[in-house]
């Protein structure tokens, strides 16, 4: 390699102890596959809890046998009873939102590709990396074990059960929600069922969670900072990087609060503190005397102070991966890079002001509900800047359709779809009569859940080459998107239409309420896209298996692209570039750059002029030098 493309460093050979090598991995590059595979995994239990969900929904008192068998308190008989369904509820969403949203995204892809990206060995602080992993795979094996706890009657009832809190057996965990409403998660079993031991185990999982993005966040921030090869200016960063970084921040400043808030939570719950807990709550015939002065009030401002970063943590990767993507395969400059990388800080920024419009059904004064209104809507000009900047990168482009493309493609779309009812949702007048309707899921599902979904299907495609030397099917690839594009809007747009005419969320049937009858055949319609389209997952699930093994072999550089981790072997070795760092001359997306050889030019390519030059730009500090 040439002295003037790359720079000589001492090389890291990779462990031979399979332990060190594949479980206690300090490689950066292991643990984004661990974090990848936790979140496959976590993905399953999850769909397969809405596709429950759904059946219950469009068949109520339909007998399940298996439900009966697994369940026989839950679901005596194989139907399901609505506590039952409320567990599913709370299960679902906090397993998606912290364990596949936040996760896979940051934890996954960007603990792989950020160091690679930005030319550096590894992380900065390797033994922090792993124990980040660890912490959250504890994490992941709390909330699993409220499954059993509350759904399984021998344990619930066992010494460990009522240690844990007391277990009903009738449920899958705590009834109140992901985001775990006080008073309800604050009385303890008195709640109702679930809300003993499976609401202790809930709170438990989701601080260790937090612990383990916390120990993340600092890593990626001092990796980003510190870190950077030779040249590697900030402005020369590719935007995933970008995305990466604001997202650490994001999580660094927001995960302390809900840390805090689960802490309190969880005295109010075993010790008698009224920190969430009013004084006169009545349930059945008994008044609760033990608590009083406490404000449910101030859990759902600590809550949605942290949940609101959260939809960004969860969508800004799938951002960085999209303009990366699409720059790529649309063989041109990302339009408008500085801006790209303003809007996202404004997006991140501007994303701890309006967690309050969570809140304008909870009497909040008018003069807030305003303040917060405007702010919300005010997110819709970075986030327009973006969407502007991505169709000029698409605009008079020569396309190549692979599937990462499609799926970058469709995160656009998507994007698009549920932000603007957003932003009716940021409006009080809207937001009041609609907020315990399915119009409020069938939003964030759309732009926080689906969105970033295919975001990560993108990067999955896109970056499978570089991690395995392979390349996914193609021909699967494109079944895989079609029919998921289409399917995810066959289940979210007619759900907008059941919140506009008043149908209520977290209602485990609807069978009470004669005005909705006409409506059920669209209820059934979109059970029936959920679960086709979680069938068509599982193509999604060979095409990746197979292909790690059996995959076409593909080269180093088999998309034509210009950053770093394109620069390296597939897969790459243990120090990312085999002791020979590579020194930046040039921005992250030089496509048809004129009289160039090719149609794309590579960040550690120098013009004629600049060879043999030690005049470029960068931090000029790379921590692991020797």
């Amino acid at each position: 390699m040439s002295s003037e493309t790359h720079e000589a460093v001492h090389r890291h050979e990779a462990p031979t102890s399979f332990i060190r090598k594949y479980i206690f991995s300090l490689d950066h590059k292991v643990i984004g596959i661990q974090y990848i595979i936790l979140a496959l995994t976590a993905v399953v239990v999850g769909v397969t809890m809405s596709v429950l969900m759904r059946l219950n929904l469009s068949w109520p008192g339909t007998s399940w046998s298996i439900l009966g068998t697994l369940f026989p308190t839950g679901a005596p008989g194989g139907v399901m009873n609505p506590e039952f369904y409320l567990s599913l509820v709370t299960m679902h969403g906090t397993i998606m939102v912290f364990f596949v949203l936040t996760t896979a995204p940051q934890g996954g892809f960007g603990n792989y590709f950020l160091p690679i990206q930005i030319g550096a060995e590894d992380m900065a602080f390797p033994f922090l990396n792993m124990m980040s992993f660890w912490v959250t795979f504890v994490g992941f094996i709390v909330i699993l074990a409220a499954i059993f706890v509350e759904g399984n009657t021998t344990i619930a009832t066992s010494a460990l059960g009522v240690w844990l809190g007391g277990g009903s057996g009738s449920t899958v965990g705590p009834i109140g929600g992901w985001t775990g409403y006080a008073p309800l998660s604050a009385v303890g079993v008195v709640g109702g069922p679930g809300q003993g031991a499976g609401m202790n185990l809930w709170i438990v999982s989701i601080a260790i969670f937090c612990i383990g993005s916390l120990l993340g966040a600092l890593n990626f921030i001092t990796t980003l900072l510190n870190m950077r090869t030779r040249g590697m200016t900030l402005m020369r960063m590719p935007l995933t990087c970008w995305a990466w970084f604001t997202t650490a921040v994001l999580a660094l400043l927001s995960f302390p609060v809900l840390l805090g808030g689960g802490i309190l939570l969880l005295l109010d719950r075993t010790v008698g503190t009224s920190f969430f807990v009013p004084g006169g709550l009545v349930f059945g015939s008994s008044v609760l005397n033990t608590h009083t002065g406490g404000s449910p009030i101030l859990w759902q401002h600590l809550f949605w102070f942290f949940g609101h970063p959260e939809v960004y943590i969860a969508i800004l990767p799938g951002m960085g991966a999209t303009s990366h993507i699409l720059s790529t395969f649309a063989r041109k400059p990302i339009f408008g890079y500085r801006a790209m990388v303003f809007a996202i800080f404004a997006i991140g920024l501007l994303g701890f002001f309006v967690w309050g419009h969570h809140m304008f059904i909870s009497g909040m004064s008018p003069y807030s509900a305003m303040t917060f209104s405007i702010l919300t809507l005010s997110i819709g000009v970075p986030s327009a800047v973006k969407t502007f900047n991505w169709l000029g990168t698409l605009w008079g482009a020569r396309i190549r359709f692979t599937t990462p493309m499609l799926f970058a493609i469709g995160f656009v779309s998507l994007f698009v779809a549920g932000g603007i009812t957003g932003l009716v949702l940021g409006q009080t007048s809207l937001d009041l009569p609609m907020h315990d309707t399915y119009f409020v899921p069938a939003h964030f599902h759309l732009v926080m859940g689906v969105a970033s979904i295919f975001g990560m299907f993108a990067a999955i495609y896109f970056w499978f080459p570089k991690m395995f030397g392979r390349f996914m099917s193609e021909r699967l690839g494109k079944f895989h998107f079609w029919l998921t594009f289409i399917g995810v809007y066959c289940i979210f747009v007619p759900m907008h239409t059941m919140g506009m005419v008043g149908m209520p969320r977290r209602y485990s049937q609807f069978t009470e309420y004669r005005f909705l009858d006409s409506i059920h055949p669209l209820v059934i319609f979109v059970s029936i896209a959920a679960i086709i389209t979680a069938l068509v997952q599982l193509v999604f699930y060979f095409n990746l298996i197979w292909s790690i093994f059996k995959g076409k072999k593909a080269g180093d550089n088999p998309w034509e692209a210009t950053t770093l981790e394109w620069n390296t072997t597939s897969p790459p070795p243990h120090d990312n570039f085999a002791g020979m760092l590579p020194v930046v001359y040039r921005g992250p997306y030089e496509f048809a750059v004129p009289g160039a050889p090719n149609d794309y030019v590579m960040q550690n390519e120098p013009d004629a002029s600049m060879a043999g030059s030690e005049g470029v730009g960068g931090n000029g500090h790379n921590g692991h030098k020797h």
